[in-house]
């Protein structure tokens, strides 16, 4: 994983080779994406530059990569690499797995994305033709964005603060989408348009298959030249990755181990509920557990750099647990790790789906969660390490396994937690995933850890994580100033004190005298949100309509079983609070 920064003509600009002394300025704002190394490339009508993160030929993977007229970078981990240099001409290339692109671009052109299996952004150039294309994976994993040069050129970054300065305008590369310039001029396309974004699947449930097929996407993660972790919450998702990879691990010949017994790591305040359920499960497993604290004031004071690695002003509350265990992890020699992120948009795990009216909305609100998590959970999952130099591989968003689980009947993921299907276990959240893994015989999971109702990772790393930031936000924000939100913040009003202040600290940092305007707040995941719903999904409760919302699954009172007198606040309510 790594960091880029291109400008390149348009088709009726030459001017982009004159930037390169401004190019290799703004480089090293992504210099925390790829402290390892650092390479720049002009051309007569381009010019690339890289921060590289060295994961794959760490000692002779350097970019930009240049083969004759064609150049590229890329920001990715492509796992299908050994098999695309068995059919592709790549002599004179490193064995780097990025060194796989420019070569497939020279024979597939607009084809390329579709032909790797990864996690990617990428740009390449054609020299001479003046044709180029930048593309990023399926899920929107790794990072990618456009900006607009008064002077006609286009700028692509793997990170908004290398654009804002120097660009009119700045917008997101949507997950499985590609920007191409060719004979017909500039253009977006869709690379990745899967059938169940469009209809409601009826493919009947096979757990032998769903369960074979996390595994093979577990193992291609594994896939290393560094040393490797496992990030372990004690929730079932990465109790189900950290299972796979220490059962199989041995099969991956690729991968280089840290030691004998994977590393796996929590973080949490004393006491938190994630804690002690990641430590039983690291035991199962026998892992070598590190279980890192952290303090209310450590998290209140991460607060703005997290907004300013992160682009946005969603998800802080996830975001900074995870940031301080990524610093903690990477200061332990460690520059990878796999987790789980996807699961719950895949099979609905977030407690508010227990009220889901149809399987037909069911599915349409998991399409919604997936289609959006490059503004939401995923990007909070690279963004977050990636301030420290830290790699998240997550194999619940493996194309193939994807594909996968979003086309299986979504009537076998609703939730009925008065039944119980396999006269043991009641339907819950992700009943079929946990059923994919519960074989008493030979168990992946402890029971109490294969059946623990979903927790979210803010709350599991300790209710008073969440209780405080509240708090805090609301003693901090006069009654005047939040009367006055809605004139301040026209574009995505914030609903609580708490988004208020993460509104504050993204426009300092994006917004406020920057070339690029307002544009940035559009590159934010907006609307409002009971337990991480979208705001499509708040007319199944007419309470959630009316409240203020809070993404806590706390929030779910009746549903939660520890709602620890969580309430949802309506707008009289914060205000009273604030006053």
């Amino acid at each position: 994983m790594c960091g880029f920064l291109t400008i390149v003509d348009g088709p009726e600009t030459s001017t982009a080779a004159r930037h390169a002394r401004r190019g290799d300025e703004l480089l090293d704002r992504l210099v925390h994406r790829g402290p390892d190394d650092r390479g720049t490339l002009t051309l007569r009508n381009a010019w690339l530059g890289h921060r590289r993160l060295a994961i794959i030929d760490p000692d002779h993977g350097a970019q930009p990569f240049r083969r004759g007229q064609i150049a590229w970078v890329a920001n990715a981990e492509v796992y299908n690499y050994a098999a695309l240099r068995r059919r592709l001409d790549t002599r004179g290339l490193s064995r780097s797995d990025c060194a796989v692109i420019g070569p497939l671009w020279a024979e597939h052109r607009e084809q390329t994305p579709s032909l790797l299996d990864g996690q990617f952004a990428f740009f390449v150039v054609d020299e001479r033709r003046g044709h180029w294309i930048a593309a990023r994976d399926q899920a929107g994993i790794c990072p990618l964005y456009i900006g607009r040069h008064a002077d006609g050129t286009v700028w692509f970054a793997s990170e908004m603060k290398a654009l804002v300065d120097d660009c009119l305008y700045v917008e997101l590369v949507p997950p499985g989408h590609a920007w191409i310039c060719d004979g017909q001029g500039i253009r977006r396309f869709a690379w990745y348009e899967p059938e169940w974004q469009h209809t409601v699947p009826d493919t009947p449930l096979d757990l032998e298959k769903l369960r074979d097929t996390l595994i093979d996407a577990v193992l291609e993660r594994l896939m290393t030249d560094v040393p490797c972790g496992l990030l372990l919450s004690g929730g079932l998702d990465s109790s189900i990755i950290a299972s796979i990879a220490v059962h199989y691990g041995d099969r991956v010949g690729s991968m280089k181990r840290f030691s004998e017994r994977f590393h796996t790591f929590a973080i949490g305040l004393e006491g938190a509920p994630d804690l002690a359920p990641a430590r039983r499960m690291a035991e199962f497993l026998g892992t070598n557990h590190h279980e890192f604290t952290f303090t209310l004031d450590e998290a209140l004071a991460a607060v703005p750099p997290v907004v300013r690695h992160l682009e946005s002003y969603q998800q802080v509350r996830t975001a900074v647990p995870t940031y301080l265990l990524a610093q903690r992890v990477k200061q332990l020699g460690i520059k990878m790790v796999l987790s789980g992120e996807g699961a719950d948009e895949i099979f609905g795990g977030y407690l508010y789906f227990h009220r889901a009216p149809s399987a037909e909305e069911f599915h349409w609100e998991a399409m919604r969660k997936v289609t959006r998590l490059h503004q939401f959970d995923v990007m909070r999952a690279n963004k977050a390490p990636m301030a420290w130099g830290l790699e998240v591989r997550v194999p619940f968003l493996d194309r193939d396994f994807m594909d996968l689980a979003m086309s299986i009947d979504p009537r076998e993921k609703l939730i009925d937690i008065k039944t119980r299907p396999d006269g043991r276990h009641p339907r819950m959240e992700k009943y079929i995933l946990r059923k994919a893994f519960d074989d008493p015989s030979d168990p992946w999971l402890p029971d109490d850890i294969l059946w623990r109702q979903k927790e979210q990772f803010s709350d599991g790393c300790g209710y008073d994580w969440v209780d405080r930031l509240r708090e805090f936000t609301a003693a901090r924000l006069s009654p005047v100033a939040w009367e006055g939100r809605a004139t301040r913040y026209p574009e995505d009003t914030p609903q609580s004190h708490e988004l208020y202040w993460m509104r504050e600290l993204f426009e300092e940092a994006f917004v406020d005298g920057k070339e690029a305007g307002r544009s940035p707040i559009w590159t934010v995941g907006h609307g409002r949100s009971v337990a991480c719903s979208t705001p499509e999904a708040l007319v199944w409760d007419p309470s959630w309509e009316q409240s203020g919302g809070d993404i806590s699954g706390r929030a779910l009172a009746g549903v939660h079983v520890a709602p620890d007198g969580f309430e949802l606040d309506s707008t009289e309510e914060v205000q009273h609070q604030a006053a």
